[in-house]
């Protein structure tokens, strides 16, 4: 859909919060999301993080986003060849160079069972640690988070972590393909109401805007973009109890294995 914030604005919760510290256990994670730029939005000084430390980061995009644009006369599949370049560009400015586009109309994704198994299908590929994706749950201090497709996004995966990628007799015509079942060890949840962790991302923040540039079709006509999301990124990492100045992006972690 169109530019808003990818459903994952800022975390106004008032206690302070665990601040992720990398152990060396992820050593591969999956990003799925509903739209692109929706990861871009929420997570990608995660994901900066991530790839700086060494960690393979791939992303799995529903969608191609091709109802984006409230404007934008192009035809839908104009508008997919546009944000699937886009997303390309954007990954690459924070170290991600595997992307799968499951195609799936933008504005109308459920929780399918088709859904499910081409999610547990990337999965299985991927063999990922970590899944970051976004909250199934609806957020009514942020409504932008939820979007249909993004709740439906992350339940979606969720249940493509558990059980169907782990399990050998869910969608046998996986393990026709050669894919294996994979265990996820931890599901991070964006855009959720209630997070449980932060990641500092004042050091990739500047990375974070360059990707968020790269959606032209998106946030070209925003001056204020770069002031709005280091908005959200301050009031985030205030609320988890970080110092002056700090910059955060927060997540409900869930253990999953």
């Amino acid at each position: 859909m169109g530019a808003d914030d990818g459903g994952l604005g800022p975390v106004s919760s008032k206690r302070s919060l665990p601040v992720f510290e990398y152990d060396g256990t992820i050593q591969r994670a999956l990003v799925v999301v509903a739209h692109p730029d929706d990861v871009d939005f929420g997570s990608a000084g995660t994901i900066a993080t991530l790839t700086g430390l060494g960690v393979e980061v791939a992303y799995c995009l529903v969608t191609s986003g091709d109802a984006g644009g409230d404007n934008d006369t192009s035809t839908f599949e104009e508008r997919a060849v546009v944000r699937e370049a886009e997303q390309t560009a954007a990954a690459k400015e924070i170290g991600v160079h595997e992307l799968a586009f499951l195609h799936y109309r933008d504005g109308q994704v459920e929780v399918t069972l088709d859904l499910r198994r081409d999610i547990a299908r990337v999965i299985r590929q991927r063999r990922p640690d970590l899944v970051i994706t976004q909250s199934p749950e609806r957020n009514w201090e942020r409504i932008f988070a939820s979007h249909p497709d993004h709740m439906a996004a992350g339940e979606a995966t969720l249940r493509a972590v558990y059980p169907d990628a782990r399990n050998p007799h869910a969608f046998p015509e996986l393990l026709g393909e050669g894919l294996k079942p994979h265990s996820v060890a931890s599901v991070w949840l964006a855009g959720n109401a209630s997070p449980t962790m932060v990641v500092d991302i004042t050091d990739t923040f500047e990375r974070k805007c360059a990707a968020l540039r790269r959606h032209e079709s998106q946030v070209g006509e925003r001056d204020d973009l770069e002031a709005m999301v280091r908005h959200w990124a301050r009031v985030t990492a205030k609320g988890a109890g970080l110092g002056k100045g700090r910059l955060a992006e927060g997540y409900k972690v869930v253990t999953t294995k």
